[in-house]
């Protein structure tokens, strides 16, 4: 239920960057809901057709549902869906409204409005659909941060919309999607790696709770001395996310209240590192 609430308000805040800001000011979003606003713009500019946002932004995300299914996880792909579908929906329902004739404002609350619906989507495990598909696809594979995936993966759509639109439009819709990347980044903690180092007397009361509140690897470091009484003490070393930290207190509380905990921020992970998209 906490899914579909959120898909609902991804939809909506999604609709919103796009009917309130984007559309009325000429900027280009990212990723397919960009792609489809080319298409329509084009359309309707060689047939005088105006093809409905809606079902051009879901019929171009089929095929990258086709990859969520089968690279990341059936369940994630039935939310993302769902995800679509209500962000498909509230375009349809939500006028076009031009808030503001200024292009930097319109980039500037686009951008916002429409990185905090995907890094809030993201956070309980779904996705805005789109390439944000791709990009969890690629962290899962090499853990580099979602926002600045797409930032890179956009260069084309925004190259493309110049080239056809008119380059002052295509810079605001880079500056919008910039804003959009950091946005996402800020929301989405999940995927901000922090390394642990746990200084205790209690190993294995530690790695007891540690393991059975997040599924992490622990290496254990034996014969450990303080410098100070020079006792016998382990150190263990693991790697979580952000958003785990809290889990790691209850751990610590639970097992060993008086250990040494250091953490160091924004670690970078190479080799195997467990994401929990899936679940």
């Amino acid at each position: 239920m906490e899914k579909v609430s959120m898909a609902i308000i991804n939809g909506i805040l999604q609709a919103v960057a796009l009917n309130m800001f984007w559309r009325p000011g000429h900027i280009y979003a990212s990723g397919v809901t960009g792609l489809g606003q080319i298409v329509v713009t084009l359309t309707e500019n060689m047939t005088g057709i105006e093809l409905p946002m809606s079902v051009v932004l879901y019929a171009l995300n089929i095929p990258l549902f086709i990859l969520a299914w089968y690279k990341i996880s059936r369940k994630f792909t039935i939310f993302t869906m769902i995800s679509v579908f209500m962000t498909s929906l509230f375009i349809q329902i939500i006028p076009v409204t031009e808030l503001s004739k200024d292009p930097i404002i319109c980039a500037i609350f686009g951008g916002a409005v429409c990185g905090l619906g995907v890094g809030l989507a993201l956070r309980s495990g779904l996705s805005s659909g789109g390439l944000d598909i791709v990009s969890v696809t690629i962290r899962k594979m090499t853990g580099k941060n979602v926002g600045s995936l797409n930032i890179i993966i956009n260069a084309c759509i925004i190259m493309t919309s110049g080239f056809l639109f008119g380059w002052p439009y295509a810079f605001y819709s880079a500056f919008s999607i910039f804003v959009n990347g950091k946005v996402v980044d800020v929301v989405f903690t999940k995927q901000k790696k922090m390394q642990i180092m746990i200084v205790t007397t209690k190993p294995d009361a530690v790695i007891e709770q540690v393991q059975r509140r997040i599924r992490r690897g622990i290496t254990i470091v034996n014969d450990a001395e303080g410098a100070f009484n020079h006792n016998k003490q382990t150190i263990l070393i693991t790697i979580i996310t952000r958003d785990q930290i809290p889990l790691l207190q209850i751990a610590m509380r639970d097992s060993d209240p008086k250990a040494f905990v250091s953490i160091s921020e924004n670690v970078t992970i190479m080799g195997n590192f467990y994401e929990a998209l899936d679940e």
